[in-house]
């Protein structure tokens, strides 16, 4: 037993005297740099929002994962989800989500008006253009009304007038010596009458429901009358135009609720169809028609909507 123990001792003695021998390994060093980055201190707290970030999840690049899809809001004593769930058309998942805007079963009255008027009298440009005198207005107002048959979708019809009226009472034009002319005591007058049938499909870009973008669809059909009265050999000749126009147009857009209940529309008519139906008379007397019809798909700053609509 007492050797025993002797050799428990001295193997422990061995063992302590060899790990004594080795020399210390001093703490590795964090360099300040790294290759093509640099190191940067942040607290603990946002640790996992700096791996979330850099894994491509930002405020920016909407994080899917922070997103409840199935949180709902109360309206009117209904459960309506706030994400509303949308097929997908295209191969690749965009990642794209429609908030709740404006929920199912609200009115929507609007109204679009606008008026301008343009007079010169006695007007001289530059030698060439003198004795000028001019006058015109023109008037335009588009009630409409519409019911959302589903959650961001509505149904409506829209009516529209327009009114334009100007008369020329004189104009002198001399380009040179030898080269001019003078109009006197003509005049224009057109109305129009018109009413469409809509479908407008809002997407919601935040859950918060202030802003959104708009899509509207409009099968239109107007009716209008003008006419052109000149002097002709001593005496005012009339020319009158009825026509009749079907149309089928696209208006994309952008809506704001300004107030709880009040919204503010803009909307800008960049594609669309039409067919129109044109006859015309020169004092009593009919002269012919003319049948048009035609696509387009630009950009007319012409035909740009504002309007301040009202939900209840």
């Amino acid at each position: 037993m007492k050797k025993m123990i002797i050799s428990f001792l001295m193997t422990f003695a061995g063992l302590s005297a060899l790990f004594a021998s080795e020399p210390a390994v001093a703490p590795r060093e964090v360099p300040d740099s790294v290759p093509g980055g640099s190191y940067i201190w942040i607290p603990d707290s946002l640790a996992s929002e700096v791996k979330t970030l850099l894994k491509g999840h930002s405020k920016v690049v909407y994080d899917e994962r922070r997103l409840d899809l199935s949180e709902k809001v109360t309206y009117r004593g209904d459960t309506i989800p706030m994400v509303l769930k949308s097929r997908n058309f295209g191969r690749f998942n965009r990642g794209l989500f429609n908030f709740l805007f404006i929920p199912k079963g609200q009115w929507h009255f609007a109204l679009t008006a606008s008026y301008g008027e343009f007079s010169a009298d006695d007007l001289e440009m530059f030698d060439i253009l003198s004795d000028f005198d001019f006058s015109g207005h023109t008037f335009s107002i588009r009630p409409s009304i519409s019911y959302f048959i589903r959650n961001n979708m509505s149904v409506g019809i829209r009516f529209s007038y327009n009114s334009s009226k100007a008369g020329l009472g004189s104009l002198d034009m001399d380009i040179s010596d030898d080269m001019g002319f003078e109009l006197s005591d003509i005049s224009y007058r057109n109305e129009s009458y018109s009413a469409a049938i809509t479908l407008t499909q809002y997407i919601g870009i935040a859950r918060q429901g202030r802003f959104g973008v708009l899509n509207e669809v409009a099968l239109g059909f107007s009716s209008g009358n003008a006419d052109f009265t000149r002097p002709f050999s001593g005496a005012p000749r009339k020319t009158h135009n009825t026509y009749m126009k079907a149309s089928l147009d696209f208006s994309p857009g952008l809506c704001v609720f300004i107030m709880k209940n009040v919204s503010f529309n803009v909307s800008f008519g960049v594609f669309g169809f039409y067919l129109r139906n044109e006859k015309q008379t020169v004092d009593g007397v009919p002269e012919g028609n003319r049948f048009t019809s035609g696509a387009n798909f630009r950009f007319n700053i012409f035909n740009i909507n504002f309007g301040i609509g009202v939900h209840i």
